[in-house]
């Protein structure tokens, strides 16, 4: 990754850091683009050496074009666009969603993603890497995380598409899968779900993977840094899973 310009939306976040060191580390130069500046100062100041950031709502098309264009003037170039923004929702049946959050939790991810190839793209180099992050969510369903399952659903159909128009340039597409990662956001999804479920989810996770434990930042970073290199350089349109064996 020497000298490689890597771009990281939801960088504030603990994928997101955790793949920005590990990125640095191996000698890539990084720009975190979050919604939150105060987390994204902190973190990039946390790493050091060659991180910038940029705060932007992926959500916006002008926002993430000025992003884009900060990255491209301080460091020249893209090489891997890393899609990792994301928001969880609520749980709840059909009837009681609420209509604003499905669609928030869509333009997240969803939008956010296409949106930031739309810009990163014209700007990177031939056989660059584009990752998306997915989830476990992306292969499998729960009752009432309407707008988290869907969302991750269509990444995995953009990732599709973008893989056979990205081919043309040498360049690869692919999304990564974490299971229920040690973090504060999935803390937060599993709060939801203990609700609906009536039992204690965090507890429920950890007794249906085979692995027996939530996923690391760490062990979901050094997934994005395969993808993100040469080690991946015949490696398209794929998914990977790091999910402990969750889905099976």
């Amino acid at each position: 990754m020497q000298n490689k310009v890597c771009v990281i939306t939801g960088g504030a976040g603990s994928i997101g850091a955790a793949s920005a060191k590990l990125l640095r580390d191996e000698g890539a130069k990084v720009m975190l683009i979050d919604l939150h500046q105060a987390a994204l100062q902190k973190t990039a100041s946390d790493i050091g050496g060659e991180v910038a950031w940029c705060a932007a709502d992926v959500t916006k098309s002008d926002q993430v074009k000025n992003a884009i264009a900060a990255t491209v003037e301080r460091f020249g170039k893209i090489d891997v666009l890393f899609s990792n923004a994301g928001n969880f929702g609520t749980v709840a049946p059909i009837a009681d969603y609420p209509e604003d959050v499905f669609d928030s939790v869509l333009a997240v991810h969803v939008r956010g993603a296409f949106l930031c190839a739309k810009h990163a793209e014209p700007h990177m180099n031939d056989g660059g890497s584009i990752i998306i992050t997915s989830s476990v969510a992306g292969v499998t369903g729960d009752p009432g995380v309407y707008g988290y399952i869907t969302a991750k659903h269509a990444q995995v159909g953009r990732r599709r598409v973008r893989a056979k128009e990205a081919a043309r340039r040498n360049s690869r597409v692919n999304t990564v899968h974490p299971g229920p990662v040690d973090n504060e956001f999935q803390l937060h999804v599993e709060k939801n779900l203990s609700r609906v479920l009536g039992r204690d989810a965090t507890e429920l996770f950890n007794e249906i993977i085979p692995l027996k434990r939530h996923v690391q930042a760490e062990e979901v970073a050094r997934s994005v840094l395969f993808l993100a290199s040469d080690a991946s350089s015949f490696t398209t349109g794929s998914l990977l899973m790091v999910d402990g064996g969750l889905s099976a």
